[in-house]
Protein backbone atom coordinates (compact mmCIF):
# COMPACT_ATOMS: atom_id res chain seq x y z
CA UNK A 1 0.00 0.00 0.00
CA UNK A 2 1.20 3.29 -0.80
CA UNK A 3 1.57 6.36 1.19
CA UNK A 4 -1.07 8.07 -0.29
CA UNK A 5 -3.73 5.26 -0.83
CA UNK A 6 -3.30 5.58 3.49
CA UNK A 7 -4.42 9.00 3.00
CA UNK A 8 -8.06 10.10 3.81
CA UNK A 9 -10.15 11.31 0.44
CA UNK A 10 -11.98 14.11 1.09
CA UNK A 11 -14.12 13.56 -2.09
CA UNK A 12 -15.98 10.55 -0.06
CA UNK A 13 -17.72 13.03 2.33
CA UNK A 14 -20.96 15.27 2.33
CA UNK A 15 -20.99 17.87 4.17
CA UNK A 16 -22.26 16.37 7.63
CA UNK A 17 -19.03 13.64 6.52
CA UNK A 18 -16.29 16.49 6.24
CA UNK A 19 -17.55 18.52 9.49
CA UNK A 20 -16.94 14.86 11.44
CA UNK A 21 -13.83 14.42 9.87
CA UNK A 22 -11.97 18.17 10.74
CA UNK A 23 -13.57 17.80 14.09
CA UNK A 24 -11.68 14.57 14.71
CA UNK A 25 -8.73 17.31 13.54
CA UNK A 26 -9.48 19.43 16.16
CA UNK A 27 -10.64 21.93 14.01
CA UNK A 28 -14.60 24.21 14.00
CA UNK A 29 -17.72 23.09 11.69
CA UNK A 30 -16.76 26.67 9.62
CA UNK A 31 -13.30 25.19 8.94
CA UNK A 32 -15.17 22.45 7.23
CA UNK A 33 -17.40 24.41 4.80
CA UNK A 34 -14.70 26.63 3.52
CA UNK A 35 -12.98 23.55 2.79
CA UNK A 36 -15.77 22.45 1.28
CA UNK A 37 -16.52 25.32 -0.37
CA UNK A 38 -12.55 24.90 -1.76
CA UNK A 39 -12.77 21.61 -2.66
CA UNK A 40 -16.68 21.70 -4.97
CA UNK A 41 -17.43 25.22 -5.44
CA UNK A 42 -13.79 26.14 -6.76
CA UNK A 43 -12.83 22.84 -8.11
CA UNK A 44 -9.54 22.94 -6.16
CA UNK A 45 -7.16 19.92 -5.68
CA UNK A 46 -4.51 21.38 -4.57
CA UNK A 47 -4.07 22.51 0.41
CA UNK A 48 -1.59 24.92 -0.93
CA UNK A 49 -4.32 27.06 -2.67
CA UNK A 50 -6.48 27.29 0.07
CA UNK A 51 -5.96 30.45 1.13
CA UNK A 52 -8.13 31.47 3.61
CA UNK A 53 -7.67 27.95 5.55
CA UNK A 54 -5.20 28.72 8.48
CA UNK A 55 -1.80 27.30 7.91
CA UNK A 56 -1.68 24.84 10.65
CA UNK A 57 -5.33 23.70 9.46
CA UNK A 58 -3.48 23.12 5.81
CA UNK A 59 -0.72 21.30 7.40
CA UNK A 60 -3.14 18.64 9.11
CA UNK A 61 -4.75 18.19 5.95
CA UNK A 62 -1.63 17.66 4.03
CA UNK A 63 -0.17 15.23 6.21
CA UNK A 64 -3.54 13.03 6.53
CA UNK A 65 -6.15 13.85 3.33
CA UNK A 66 -5.97 14.18 -0.24
CA UNK A 67 -8.61 15.04 -2.84
CA UNK A 68 -8.17 12.32 -5.85
CA UNK A 69 -10.73 11.70 -8.10
CA UNK A 70 -10.83 8.82 -10.33
CA UNK A 71 -7.42 9.39 -13.01
CA UNK A 72 -8.88 9.95 -17.01
CA UNK A 73 -7.57 7.84 -19.49
CA UNK A 74 -9.01 9.39 -22.05
CA UNK A 75 -11.01 11.88 -23.59
CA UNK A 76 -12.35 12.31 -26.03
CA UNK A 77 -14.37 15.17 -28.22
CA UNK A 78 -17.58 14.50 -30.44
CA UNK A 79 -18.43 16.12 -33.25
CA UNK A 80 -21.49 17.46 -31.93
CA UNK A 81 -20.02 18.63 -28.84
CA UNK A 82 -20.25 16.38 -26.65
CA UNK A 83 -17.72 14.61 -24.38
CA UNK A 84 -16.88 11.59 -22.90
CA UNK A 85 -14.29 10.91 -20.04
CA UNK A 86 -13.28 7.12 -19.48
CA UNK A 87 -11.79 7.14 -16.12
CA UNK A 88 -9.64 4.32 -14.35
CA UNK A 89 -11.61 3.17 -11.07
CA UNK A 90 -8.61 0.56 -10.29
CA UNK A 91 -8.07 -3.22 -10.86
CA UNK A 92 -8.60 -3.26 -14.54
CA UNK A 93 -12.08 -1.38 -13.96
CA UNK A 94 -13.12 1.70 -16.27
CA UNK A 95 -15.91 4.10 -16.10
CA UNK A 96 -17.52 6.60 -18.53
CA UNK A 97 -18.68 9.74 -18.14
CA UNK A 98 -20.17 12.02 -20.77
CA UNK A 99 -21.16 16.11 -20.82
CA UNK A 100 -23.82 16.61 -23.36
CA UNK A 101 -24.20 21.03 -24.24
CA UNK A 102 -26.77 22.82 -25.22
CA UNK A 103 -28.08 25.98 -25.51
CA UNK A 104 -30.10 26.65 -22.39
CA UNK A 105 -27.43 23.83 -20.53
CA UNK A 106 -24.93 21.64 -19.78
CA UNK A 107 -25.61 17.86 -19.07
CA UNK A 108 -23.17 15.62 -17.20
CA UNK A 109 -24.23 11.86 -17.06
CA UNK A 110 -22.49 9.73 -14.73
CA UNK A 111 -21.51 6.27 -13.56
CA UNK A 112 -22.79 4.76 -10.18
CA UNK A 113 -21.65 1.42 -10.89
CA UNK A 114 -18.13 -0.62 -12.45
CA UNK A 115 -20.28 -3.02 -15.20
CA UNK A 116 -23.85 -3.56 -14.16
CA UNK A 117 -25.99 -6.68 -12.98
CA UNK A 118 -29.05 -5.88 -14.19
CA UNK A 119 -28.86 -6.91 -17.66
CA UNK A 120 -31.22 -5.48 -19.67
CA UNK A 121 -31.42 -6.39 -23.38
CA UNK A 122 -30.60 -3.33 -25.09
CA UNK A 123 -27.73 -1.91 -23.18
CA UNK A 124 -24.15 -2.73 -23.50
CA UNK A 125 -22.68 -2.32 -20.39
CA UNK A 126 -25.35 -5.00 -18.96
CA UNK A 127 -23.82 -7.73 -21.25
CA UNK A 128 -20.29 -7.05 -19.14
CA UNK A 129 -21.88 -8.09 -16.23
CA UNK A 130 -21.26 -6.07 -12.84
CA UNK A 131 -17.81 -6.10 -11.02
CA UNK A 132 -18.43 -3.06 -7.63
CA UNK A 133 -20.51 -0.52 -6.85
CA UNK A 134 -18.02 3.04 -7.23
CA UNK A 135 -17.63 4.78 -3.74
CA UNK A 136 -19.15 8.79 -3.36
CA UNK A 137 -15.52 9.83 -3.97
CA UNK A 138 -15.86 8.22 -7.89
CA UNK A 139 -19.26 9.20 -8.20
CA UNK A 140 -18.92 12.88 -7.20
CA UNK A 141 -15.33 12.89 -8.52
CA UNK A 142 -16.74 12.23 -12.35
CA UNK A 143 -18.37 15.86 -11.39
CA UNK A 144 -15.32 17.37 -10.01
CA UNK A 145 -13.70 16.41 -12.82
CA UNK A 146 -15.57 17.33 -15.35
CA UNK A 147 -16.61 20.59 -13.74
CA UNK A 148 -12.50 21.20 -13.46
CA UNK A 149 -12.12 20.56 -16.86
CA UNK A 150 -14.35 22.36 -18.45
CA UNK A 151 -13.76 25.79 -16.73
CA UNK A 152 -10.40 25.57 -17.13
CA UNK A 153 -10.61 25.17 -21.20
CA UNK A 154 -13.44 28.01 -21.11
CA UNK A 155 -11.27 30.32 -19.22
CA UNK A 156 -13.65 30.38 -16.76
CA UNK A 157 -12.12 31.55 -13.28
CA UNK A 158 -15.87 32.77 -11.30
CA UNK A 159 -16.14 29.70 -8.87
CA UNK A 160 -20.20 30.44 -9.68
CA UNK A 161 -20.09 30.57 -13.14
CA UNK A 162 -20.79 26.86 -13.52
CA UNK A 163 -20.68 24.96 -16.97
CA UNK A 164 -22.05 21.85 -15.89
CA UNK A 165 -26.33 23.27 -14.64
CA UNK A 166 -27.98 19.25 -14.77
CA UNK A 167 -26.71 16.01 -13.96
CA UNK A 168 -28.07 12.70 -14.79
CA UNK A 169 -27.51 9.19 -13.06
CA UNK A 170 -28.04 7.35 -16.09
CA UNK A 171 -24.48 6.15 -16.62
CA UNK A 172 -22.87 2.82 -16.39
CA UNK A 173 -24.63 0.63 -13.59
CA UNK A 174 -28.11 0.83 -11.19
CA UNK A 175 -27.91 3.78 -9.09
CA UNK A 176 -30.23 2.70 -6.86
CA UNK A 177 -28.39 -0.76 -5.76
CA UNK A 178 -25.35 1.89 -4.71
CA UNK A 179 -27.77 3.91 -2.97
CA UNK A 180 -25.74 4.68 0.01
CA UNK A 181 -22.63 6.38 -1.83
CA UNK A 182 -25.50 7.75 -4.52
CA UNK A 183 -27.23 9.59 -1.84
CA UNK A 184 -23.80 11.48 -0.55
CA UNK A 185 -23.00 12.31 -3.94
CA UNK A 186 -26.16 13.74 -4.66
CA UNK A 187 -25.86 15.92 -1.03
CA UNK A 188 -23.20 17.20 -2.14
CA UNK A 189 -24.18 17.93 -6.06
CA UNK A 190 -27.32 19.76 -4.20
CA UNK A 191 -25.52 21.77 -1.30
CA UNK A 192 -25.24 25.38 -1.84
CA UNK A 193 -21.44 25.25 -0.84
CA UNK A 194 -20.92 22.50 -2.90
CA UNK A 195 -22.24 22.29 -6.36
CA UNK A 196 -25.45 24.36 -5.98
CA UNK A 197 -27.71 22.31 -7.96
CA UNK A 198 -31.24 22.34 -7.81
CA UNK A 199 -33.55 18.76 -7.24
CA UNK A 200 -35.19 19.93 -10.71
CA UNK A 201 -32.10 19.48 -12.47
CA UNK A 202 -30.85 15.77 -10.38
CA UNK A 203 -31.86 13.26 -11.63
CA UNK A 204 -31.83 9.55 -11.10
CA UNK A 205 -32.68 6.68 -13.37
CA UNK A 206 -33.95 3.67 -11.90
CA UNK A 207 -34.71 0.45 -13.58
CA UNK A 208 -37.37 0.12 -11.17
CA UNK A 209 -35.94 -0.95 -7.72
CA UNK A 210 -39.35 -0.30 -5.50
CA UNK A 211 -38.31 -0.29 -2.33
CA UNK A 212 -35.01 1.66 -2.80
CA UNK A 213 -37.31 4.08 -4.78
CA UNK A 214 -38.90 4.77 -1.17
CA UNK A 215 -35.39 5.35 0.26
CA UNK A 216 -34.00 7.81 -2.11
CA UNK A 217 -38.08 9.77 -1.43
CA UNK A 218 -37.35 9.67 1.84
CA UNK A 219 -33.35 10.82 1.82
CA UNK A 220 -32.84 12.87 -1.39
CA UNK A 221 -36.04 13.61 -3.70
CA UNK A 222 -34.66 14.62 -6.72
CA UNK A 223 -36.03 14.06 -10.36
CA UNK A 224 -36.66 10.51 -11.07
CA UNK A 225 -36.93 8.96 -14.91
CA UNK A 226 -38.05 5.22 -14.01
CA UNK A 227 -37.25 2.85 -17.41
CA UNK A 228 -40.06 1.26 -18.23
CA UNK A 229 -39.30 0.55 -22.21
CA UNK A 230 -42.00 -2.22 -22.07
CA UNK A 231 -45.91 -2.26 -21.37
CA UNK A 232 -46.72 -5.66 -20.53
CA UNK A 233 -44.70 -8.25 -17.65
CA UNK A 234 -44.36 -10.90 -20.31
CA UNK A 235 -42.63 -8.54 -22.87
CA UNK A 236 -40.94 -6.41 -19.92
CA UNK A 237 -39.47 -9.47 -18.40
CA UNK A 238 -37.64 -10.64 -21.77
CA UNK A 239 -36.40 -7.06 -22.16
CA UNK A 240 -35.21 -6.49 -18.14
CA UNK A 241 -34.81 -9.46 -15.86
CA UNK A 242 -35.58 -7.07 -13.22
CA UNK A 243 -39.30 -7.28 -13.97
CA UNK A 244 -38.99 -10.67 -12.63
CA UNK A 245 -38.50 -9.65 -9.12
CA UNK A 246 -40.26 -5.80 -9.35
CA UNK A 247 -43.37 -6.15 -11.86
CA UNK A 248 -45.16 -3.64 -13.32
CA UNK A 249 -47.48 -3.39 -10.93
CA UNK A 250 -45.82 -3.02 -7.96
CA UNK A 251 -42.97 -0.28 -9.49
CA UNK A 252 -46.41 2.17 -10.68
CA UNK A 253 -47.18 1.95 -7.00
CA UNK A 254 -43.64 3.07 -5.94
CA UNK A 255 -43.98 5.70 -8.79
CA UNK A 256 -47.23 7.62 -7.19
CA UNK A 257 -45.40 7.06 -3.78
CA UNK A 258 -42.20 8.68 -5.01
CA UNK A 259 -44.24 11.74 -6.86
CA UNK A 260 -45.30 12.81 -3.53
CA UNK A 261 -42.02 13.78 -2.65
CA UNK A 262 -40.75 14.66 -6.50
CA UNK A 263 -39.34 18.16 -6.96
CA UNK A 264 -41.18 17.95 -10.02
CA UNK A 265 -44.69 16.65 -10.44
CA UNK A 266 -44.38 14.30 -12.87
CA UNK A 267 -42.29 11.18 -12.95
CA UNK A 268 -39.85 10.69 -16.27
CA UNK A 269 -40.58 7.07 -17.94
CA UNK A 270 -37.70 6.44 -20.56
CA UNK A 271 -38.77 3.91 -23.12
CA UNK A 272 -36.42 2.97 -25.51
CA UNK A 273 -37.81 1.94 -28.71
CA UNK A 274 -36.61 -1.33 -30.34
CA UNK A 275 -37.45 -2.36 -34.11
CA UNK A 276 -40.08 -4.90 -34.17
CA UNK A 277 -39.95 -5.87 -30.55
CA UNK A 278 -42.03 -3.05 -28.40
CA UNK A 279 -42.46 0.44 -31.27
CA UNK A 280 -45.69 -0.97 -32.26
CA UNK A 281 -48.89 1.12 -31.93
CA UNK A 282 -50.52 -2.10 -29.84
CA UNK A 283 -47.97 -1.20 -27.68
CA UNK A 284 -47.99 2.38 -26.92
CA UNK A 285 -51.99 1.67 -26.72
CA UNK A 286 -50.69 -0.59 -23.81
CA UNK A 287 -48.44 1.89 -22.37
CA UNK A 288 -50.99 4.79 -21.98
CA UNK A 289 -53.44 2.18 -20.13
CA UNK A 290 -50.57 0.95 -17.97
CA UNK A 291 -49.58 4.81 -16.55
CA UNK A 292 -53.62 5.86 -15.76
CA UNK A 293 -53.64 7.84 -12.87
CA UNK A 294 -49.74 8.64 -12.95
CA UNK A 295 -48.72 12.22 -13.34
CA UNK A 296 -45.27 11.56 -16.60
CA UNK A 297 -44.27 12.01 -19.39
CA UNK A 298 -42.40 9.95 -21.77
CA UNK A 299 -38.84 10.25 -23.33
CA UNK A 300 -38.81 7.72 -26.37
CA UNK A 301 -35.06 7.12 -27.35
CA UNK A 302 -34.17 5.10 -30.91
CA UNK A 303 -31.96 1.88 -30.10
CA UNK A 304 -28.24 2.64 -30.77
CA UNK A 305 -27.37 -1.03 -32.54
CA UNK A 306 -23.84 -2.10 -30.91
CA UNK A 307 -22.14 -5.66 -31.39
CA UNK A 308 -23.74 -8.27 -30.61
CA UNK A 309 -27.16 -7.04 -29.73
CA UNK A 310 -29.58 -8.77 -31.87
CA UNK A 311 -31.40 -5.53 -31.58
CA UNK A 312 -32.13 -3.19 -34.78
CA UNK A 313 -33.01 0.31 -34.63
CA UNK A 314 -36.97 1.71 -35.01
CA UNK A 315 -38.12 2.66 -38.28
CA UNK A 316 -38.75 6.81 -38.17
CA UNK A 317 -42.20 6.57 -39.50
CA UNK A 318 -42.67 4.09 -36.14
CA UNK A 319 -41.07 6.55 -33.67
CA UNK A 320 -43.43 9.38 -34.81
CA UNK A 321 -46.64 6.92 -34.50
CA UNK A 322 -45.66 5.98 -31.55
CA UNK A 323 -45.02 9.20 -30.62
CA UNK A 324 -47.99 11.04 -31.76
CA UNK A 325 -50.22 8.38 -30.37
CA UNK A 326 -49.06 9.49 -26.45
CA UNK A 327 -49.06 13.22 -27.87
CA UNK A 328 -52.83 12.93 -28.94
CA UNK A 329 -53.47 11.21 -25.54
CA UNK A 330 -52.42 14.36 -23.70
CA UNK A 331 -49.02 13.02 -22.65
CA UNK A 332 -45.92 15.60 -23.26
CA UNK A 333 -43.76 13.05 -24.90
CA UNK A 334 -40.23 13.42 -26.81
CA UNK A 335 -37.69 11.56 -28.52
CA UNK A 336 -34.20 11.77 -27.37
CA UNK A 337 -32.17 13.18 -30.11
CA UNK A 338 -28.95 10.95 -30.53
CA UNK A 339 -25.73 12.70 -29.39
CA UNK A 340 -22.24 11.59 -29.06
CA UNK A 341 -22.78 7.97 -31.15
CA UNK A 342 -19.44 8.71 -32.75
CA UNK A 343 -17.56 8.34 -29.81
CA UNK A 344 -20.13 5.58 -28.66
CA UNK A 345 -21.64 8.01 -25.92
CA UNK A 346 -25.27 7.95 -26.84
CA UNK A 347 -27.96 6.00 -24.63
CA UNK A 348 -27.15 2.42 -23.98
CA UNK A 349 -23.84 2.24 -25.87
CA UNK A 350 -21.51 3.21 -22.64
CA UNK A 351 -19.19 0.45 -22.06
CA UNK A 352 -15.51 1.00 -21.41
CA UNK A 353 -12.62 -1.35 -20.75
CA UNK A 354 -14.38 -3.32 -17.93
CA UNK A 355 -12.66 -6.53 -16.18
CA UNK A 356 -14.60 -9.21 -15.52
CA UNK A 357 -17.42 -10.08 -15.56
CA UNK A 358 -19.27 -11.78 -13.45
CA UNK A 359 -20.48 -14.68 -14.91
CA UNK A 360 -20.14 -12.85 -18.30
CA UNK A 361 -20.54 -16.20 -21.13
CA UNK A 362 -24.11 -17.10 -18.97
CA UNK A 363 -25.41 -13.14 -19.22
CA UNK A 364 -24.39 -13.44 -23.27
CA UNK A 365 -25.55 -16.67 -23.34
CA UNK A 366 -29.31 -15.71 -21.52
CA UNK A 367 -29.60 -12.04 -23.50
CA UNK A 368 -28.76 -13.74 -27.00
CA UNK A 369 -31.88 -16.12 -26.19
CA UNK A 370 -33.67 -14.07 -24.78
CA UNK A 371 -33.25 -11.30 -28.23
CA UNK A 372 -34.21 -14.69 -30.07
CA UNK A 373 -37.62 -15.27 -28.48
CA UNK A 374 -38.55 -11.56 -29.65
CA UNK A 375 -37.40 -12.30 -32.87
CA UNK A 376 -40.07 -15.52 -32.82
CA UNK A 377 -43.24 -13.75 -31.52
CA UNK A 378 -42.31 -10.42 -33.39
Amino acid sequence: MTEQSLKVNLLDFDRDGLVEYCESLGEKRFRAIQLLRWIHRHCVGDFSQMTDLAKAFRAKLETNCEIRAPHPIWDKLSADGTRKWLFDVGNGNAVETVFIPEDDRGTLCVSTQAGCAMGCLFCSTGKQGFNRNLKTSEIIGQLWHAEKTLREDMGITDPLDRVISNVVLMGMGEPLQNLDNVIAALKLMLDDNAYGLSRRRVTVSTCGLTLQMDKLAEAVPVALAVSLHAPTDELRDQIMPINRKHPLADLMSACKRYLAHAPRDYITFEYILLGGVNDRLEHARALVKLVQGISCKFNLIPFNPFPDSDLRKPEASDVKAFQDYLINRGFVTTVRKTRGDDIDAACGQLAGNIKDKTRRAERLAEQKARATFLKKVQ
